[in-house]
């Protein structure tokens, strides 16, 4: 499997990357919501096998300080293989320079990201656009 690795958004096809995203499974991101996302991203990877997006991972970031991880995503064909991995080591070795570096991750994929040095927060919160769907897919809690 030779894999095609870019960071550049030219030519993307973003209809492409929401496929994946519902693929992968990580929800239904509309194509112009994951143009603003990864446009306004300070690093980004694709992965292409063949020509077809496979994977993909970005990072929020402000340079200095904070470094989001978020929106790692790879199609089920490719899963197991390590791509998610090496999408995730490549996001990091890049947000290195930042004081911190932070995701929520899928329940359960918690021990990926514990390989990469990622540690729970005591008292990280969030604040979702359907607060209802986050408790229930055990993204947040009542408390």
């Amino acid at each position: 499997m030779a894999l095609e690795w870019t960071d550049s958004l030219e030519n993307l096809d973003w209809e492409a990357l929401s496929a994946l995203y519902r693929a992968a499974p990580l929800g239904d991101k509309k194509p112009s919501d994951l143009a603003t996302a990864f446009s306004n991203s300070m690093f980004r990877w694709f992965v292409h096998d063949a020509g077809r997006l496979v994977g993909a991972g970005r990072v929020l970031a402000d340079g200095a300080d904070c470094a989001y991880l978020c929106d790692v995503a790879v199609l089920p064909s490719h899963q197991g293989m390590g791509l998610g991995k090496a999408i995730i080591a490549k996001l990091v070795d890049q947000s290195r320079g930042h004081r911190k570096i932070i995701l929520y991750a899928v329940p359960g994929k918690e021990p990926l990201y514990r390989k990469f040095g990622f540690r729970h927060m005591t008292t990280a919160m969030a604040i979702f656009k359907d607060q209802a769907e986050a408790l229930e897919r055990g993204l947040i809690d009542e408390t």
